[in-house]
């Protein structure tokens, strides 16, 4: 979904007539709920069940996908992809939880590896398949492709998915703390992507002292809906998690911004920009596995530093862009995001699961989910930001060609300046293993 969505966005301008700013909040309004709506679901999960929240999950996601095809509105479609957010959130926060759950730990990397690369060969499938359906079937066709899939799941998860995991049955859902982090977030997103306005500016003011606020009430209560004492107290926790955000912060926008690219500047139909952009997710879905199989062996941080190292040049490269690159050098540029991105997600996962208690799988499951979408809307907001400085909100027409282009090498070495901070991060974590290992 997230990777087909970005193929359609161009066809979505044209049905709605969307200035370049309200399209970007097409994929954000998605992330952005996905992130509120996180940190709540998997306190709720622990407290009543992952696999009961998982299940109910699907459910919205699958309903929403209907909502979002019938979308006859900007409004609607919008509408939709906040309530497909929180469907989303539900399934991020659970997944990884239950399957550290049932493997031990020195097969627990391989089991995140395959875990990511599942992940992966969706996206690897999501724009070609997507800019198929955007091409001779309108973007609608996107989001009605997912509903079989998603009643299948559904049947998985409530016929074939045994066993329930709920170790803070009996806790309350901290209400106060999950308005503060979502009120937070919402303000900080609204403000980095209207940060050339004055609203924009007010609204990041007050979304960072709310964010403020939610750490300090967190750090007091017996039952926070995020446990913070895992940062002060477990250095791998933190760089690691610390290291996540940065990745996904510099990573996720790529395909947005080379959908843009390839669609307008170079004037591809969706289908073939999709065959291009399905290098980078191949490769993570190739990779995931060995690289997750690997950091069973071998330090996390090893693998994942060099991960991260080869994604920032992969970065810097694609800022160098122009409208006559040999499409051949951006696809193996992809290739090389692709590997970089694999040899970094599975390890730096692996770290961040076998680097707390059992009772704490739920807690830490979270922080990689809550970590990806923050990044992921960080990443957005980046992309955003870029596009209002040099475009501003007006539709993109071939005499904004030269503008569009400069936002887009911006925000790439914006994101490869990321990852540089992120190496050091990475290395940062110290060992997971004792040194006799």
């Amino acid at each position: 979904m997230g990777s087909a969505t970005n193929v359609a966005i161009p066809s979505i301008q044209t049905d709605f007539h969307l200035d370049a700013i309200v399209l970007a909040w097409i994929p954000t309004s998605y992330l952005l709920s996905c992130a509120v709506f996180l940190v709540p679901f998997g306190k709720l999960a622990d407290i009543h069940g992952r696999r009961r929240i998982f299940t109910y999950g699907i459910w919205v996601f699958t309903i929403s996908s209907i909502m979002s095809a019938a979308s006859v509105t900007q409004s609607m479609l919008i509408a939709s992809r906040i309530i497909q957010g929180l469907g989303s959130a539900m399934i991020f926060v659970t997944g990884l939880a239950i399957v550290t759950s049932v493997f031990p730990p020195n097969e627990r990397g391989r089991a995140i590896g395959m875990t990511v690369a599942s992940v992966y060969i969706g996206l690897s499938v999501g724009p070609a398949l997507g800019g198929l359906l955007t091409h001779h079937f309108t973007w609608r066709s996107v989001f009605i492709a997912t509903v079989p899939l998603g009643f299948a799941t559904i049947y998985l998860a409530m016929w074939k998915l045994k066993g329930e995991w709920a170790e803070a049955k009996g806790e309350r859902l901290d209400i106060t703390g999950s308005i503060l982090y979502g009120a937070a977030i919402v303000l900080i997103m609204y403000g980095l992507s209207a940060l050339g306005e004055n609203l924009g500016l007010a609204t990041l003011a007050l979304g960072l002292p709310l964010l403020g606020a939610f750490v300090w009430w967190e750090s007091r209560i017996n039952y926070p809906v995020f446990n913070l004492n895992l940062f002060a107290s477990n250095r791998t926790f933190a760089f690691s998690s610390l290291a996540a955000l940065i990745n996904y912060s510099a990573t996720f926008a790529v395909t947005f911004m080379l959908s843009l690219y390839l669609q307008f500047i170079r004037g591809m139909t969706p289908h073939a920009a999709g065959l291009i952009l399905i290098a980078q997710p191949v490769m993570m879905a190739f990779f995931s596995p060995v690289a997750g199989r690997l950091s069973d062996s071998i330090e996390p941080r090893i693998i994942a530093s060099t991960g991260m190292a080869m994604t920032a040049a992969g970065l810097l490269v694609m800022s160098l862009i122009t409208a006559e690159t040999d499409l051949w050098l951006i696809t193996c540029d992809l290739l090389l995001l692709g590997l970089g991105f694999a040899l970094f997600s599975s390890p730096n996962m692996n770290a961040i699961m076998g680097s707390v208690e059992k009772r704490y799988y739920g807690t830490a499951s979270g922080t990689v989910a809550s970590m990806r979408l923050l990044g992921n809307m960080l990443s957005m907001g980046i992309a955003t930001l870029t596009i209002s400085i040099f475009i501003g909100p007006v539709q993109i027409k071939p005499q904004h060609f030269d503008s569009l282009l400069r936002s887009i090498k911006t925000a790439f070495i914006v994101f490869s300046l990321l990852c540089m901070a992120g190496i050091m991060a990475s290395l940062a974590r110290g060992r997971l293993r004792p040194e006799s290992d």
